[in-house]
């Protein structure tokens, strides 16, 4: 069963290789999707996949790399109108 999140993570999120380590654990959960940085110091990001493994990286998002500090995960269902052929840092 293949399921997409919009996920929201705060705190010190941005400036501590979130992206890359976000990119990095969704490529080996074999995720398609985006992270990015937000204007506000958030981080988000859209996960595309089996569901089991979109609920590992959403899981992941709740501690992150090492510097990361997360105060907050918003997780919401993701409607998918994009079609995501890899997971990239926009």
């Amino acid at each position: 069963m293949s399921s997409c999140l919009h996920i929201i993570v705060k705190g010190r999120v941005q400036g501590v290789y979130f992206r890359a380590y976000t990119q990095k654990q969704a490529v080996k959960l074999n995720l398609n999707g985006y992270v990015r940085n937000l204007a506000n110091g958030d981080v988000e990001v859209v996960a595309c996949g089996e569901r089991a493994a979109v609920q590992q990286l959403a899981a992941w998002c709740h501690k992150g790399p090492l510097l990361a500090k997360v105060s907050e995960v918003i997780v919401n269902d993701h409607p998918e109108h994009e079609a995501f052929s890899e997971f990239e840092i926009r």
